[in-house]
């Protein structure tokens, strides 16, 4: 029985890295589609303000706990996440375990040539994964049934879709009935990485929760996106002291 965290209105899977793959494991043996997100503060912000994105969220198959935030959030909140489980990592340990499972990935999202390099990196990276399909992500509405007809055509069992949150998210929402594949995902910005058009913080600033900050030092353009942070953790501090304060006056 899935195992989920409250955090101000969204259920975060309380899993670590391990139990997020035989999450995924389990929704690859099964026949239908699956829906994984991966928000951080800015995103859990952004769904306090927007009411369809956190019905999207609420309604995912799994909701990982990309952010350090999110997992000081559900500290503050008492009831504690037991890691932090990146976005990124995750889709690096599914593609890991293509040795033994043969599994196929469908990239849809980023500019015009990424997704292809981000594939072909893949495949030299990672033994066994077979990438049967991508696509960039600058198309229109009216692109989209091409699109969904040549994931589906693919055989791809995985799809990830890196085309920025929270558009990633509402597109996965929107579409997942049309899809054949089992695993969807939103990836943000995972593409470029493995295209090797962007570079994660060091591993300093990953152990340390810190990677918002190695980010604003290399995109400062984010700060006033990144005042979402600070934002949600007030936010989760007084939820936390109006949770108590309720308790108090009913004893």
């Amino acid at each position: 029985m899935r195992n989920t965290i409250d955090i101000l209105g969204i259920p975060i899977d309380n899993v670590n890295m391990a139990e997020a793959l035989e999450m995924v494991k389990e929704f690859l043996n099964q026949d239908r589609v699956h829906t994984i997100y991966t928000p951080n503060s800015e995103i859990m912000m952004a769904a306090q303000r927007d009411e369809f994105l956190r019905e999207v969220l609420r309604e995912g198959n799994m909701l990982i706990a990309d952010g350090a935030g999110v997992v000081l959030a559900s500290k503050i909140l008492g009831c504690k996440l037991p890691e932090r489980v990146a976005g990124f990592d995750l889709v690096k340990n599914i593609l890991q375990m293509s040795s033994k499972m043969k599994l196929k990935f469908f990239l849809l999202g980023a500019k015009p040539g990424v997704a292809e390099e981000a594939a072909i990196n893949m495949i030299n990276r990672f033994k066994g994964v077979e990438i049967s399909g991508y696509r960039h992500g600058y198309f229109s509405k009216d692109e989209e049934d091409e699109i969904i007809n040549q994931i589906n055509s693919s055989g791809a069992q995985i799809l990830l879709v890196a085309l920025g949150a929270p558009k990633q998210e509402k597109w996965i929402h929107k579409n997942k009935d049309r899809l054949k594949v089992r695993v969807c995902i939103g990836v943000g910005g995972s593409l470029d990485v493995f295209a090797g058009k962007a570079t994660r913080a060091p591993a300093f600033f990953q152990k340390h929760g810190l990677e918002w900050l190695y980010r604003l030092y290399k995109e400062p353009w984010r700060f006033w996106r990144m005042l979402d942070i600070p934002r949600f953790l007030i936010l989760a501090l007084r939820s936390r002291l109006f949770h108590s304060k309720t308790r108090n006056l009913h004893n």
